[in-house]
């Protein structure tokens, strides 16, 4: 699920007095792209498409399918319940804010690939560095418990859900993976 070159970038220096702006129209520009990347959160509660895998294989197939299909949806939700959990620790949620700001930027509003050292760094790389510089700048706060719990929550709702959730055998052509889902019944 690529969602690099939506946004056509200017080769041209903006002119003076208007870089604010013109940073605030592509910032919401990228956020209404990057929403756009995300499945439709009534694809991901619907409950028709819930059922118990066959097997282990099935449920392998299940979660890595979904977790693929899903992905934008999880870091949020994952993050929703982290949020959450941080609200009587003040300390802990502006570091989090912080963070977030992070991950807007790096992975949810970013339209060109991330290049360090002159090299790409895929969207899972960036998503697994984030997702370690957020945890560890967190656990640093002195919410450890609090934070390793909610994580916990998050990661288990995720993976349940992964497992649970029943794809259709055909292929998603903008993943380009062996998933669809469960059509609405009439």
């Amino acid at each position: 699920m690529s969602k690099y070159g939506t946004i056509p970038s200017s080769s041209t220096p903006p002119p003076e007095g208007s870089s604010t702006l013109d940073f605030i129209s592509r910032a919401k520009a990228r956020g209404a792209s990057a929403l756009a990347t995300r499945r439709p959160w009534r694809e991901l509660a619907d409950p028709r498409a819930l059922s118990v895998p066959r097997g282990l294989a099935d449920a392998y197939r299940r979660a890595r399918a979904n977790l693929a299909h899903f992905a934008s949806n999880y870091a949020i939700l994952v993050l929703g319940v982290i949020f959450l959990s941080l609200l009587w620790h003040p300390v802990s949620l502006l570091v989090f804010l912080a963070c977030m700001v992070a991950w807007l930027f790096l992975y949810f509003l970013r339209d060109e690939p991330l290049v360090l050292c002159g090299r790409a760094a895929g969207e899972g790389v960036v998503l697994a560095v984030l997702s370690v510089l957020t945890l560890v700048l967190l656990l640093l706060t002195g919410a450890t418990a609090n934070i390793l719990t909610s994580l916990l929550v998050g990661l288990v709702l995720v993976l349940l859900h992964a497992v649970l959730h029943r794809a259709a055998d055909s292929i998603d052509a903008e993943a380009g993976r062996w998933y669809t889902p469960v059509p609405p019944s009439t």
